[in-house]
């Protein structure tokens, strides 16, 4: 809970103020306040027919998606934007592995929230190697949408205000990673218990799009879990196959 002095010096009174103004980038206001979303209903496995795969390919049946290429993407339409859950069992490491754009390589898989694009969106995900544990942020390039657009461009990485130790995987291990987005507050949990909790940025507030997942260099079998939301068309989504 914030406490506010009853009085102030002229001087504290013109720090509030700058600090209450509106930072605006690109013509658009940085620091509104979050807006009030429609709340989630409860997470049910999507269909096969109802992903869409911005990258790699959709090699299942019912929901359930055999991944074996090093780099995938994926969104279901016409999910909710702000809660998802990646129910999924762990296979080993790709045969050959691809660099992300900063040159690094990384095992990882996780949940795609709100994402409009390529460019814009949240990321909260499962990193395997290096460096296991659960990473949030937010990737933002205003007027930008693909990944030929932006490139690594326009990451922020979110600092959890709560956060639990998560070790990696291990060969066959089943798991279920799932997060929720309530205001500007960020929940992610595995097997049910909370493992990270904080306050996304400002740029995340505008952000407008479906669920989806991410994988980097994992063989996996993976079911994604969305909720309804508004109906997209497949068209309205870059890379959308």
């Amino acid at each position: 809970m914030s406490i506010v002095p009853r009085t102030l010096t002229r001087t504290g009174a013109l720090a509030l103020a700058a600090g209450a103004l509106i930072a605006c980038k690109d013509g658009y206001a940085e620091e509104r306040p979050a807006r009030a979303r429609p709340a989630p209903g409860p997470l049910a496995p999507a269909a096969t027919d109802a992903l869409c795969a911005t990258r790699g390919k959709l090699d299942g049946d019912r929901g359930r998606v055999h991944i074996t290429e090093p780099v995938v993407r994926m969104v279901a339409p016409s999910s909710h934007a702000d809660a998802a859950a990646l129910r999924f069992t762990y296979q080993g490491p790709t045969k050959d592995s691809v660099a992300l754009g900063s040159g690094q390589i990384r095992r990882q898989l996780g949940l795609k929230l709100r994402a409009e694009d390529g460019c814009n969106l949240v990321y909260v995900m499962w990193r395997i190697e290096p460096g296991p544990g659960i990473e949030v942020s937010v990737k933002r390039n205003r007027g930008k949408r693909s990944a030929d657009d932006c490139g690594t461009s326009g990451y922020t990485k979110v600092k959890a205000a709560r956060s639990v130790a998560v070790p990696a995987p291990a060969p066959g291990d089943a798991h279920t990673l799932e997060a929720h987005i309530t205001g500007d507050q960020l929940v992610a949990t595995v097997d049910g218990e909370v493992v990270w909790e904080g306050a996304l940025p400002a740029s995340a507030r505008s952000l407008a799009g479906p669920a989806g997942l991410r994988t980097d260099n994992v063989v996996a079998d993976v079911e994604l879990l969305t909720a309804d939301g508004p109906r997209r068309k497949r068209s309205s989504i870059p890379g959308c196959k």
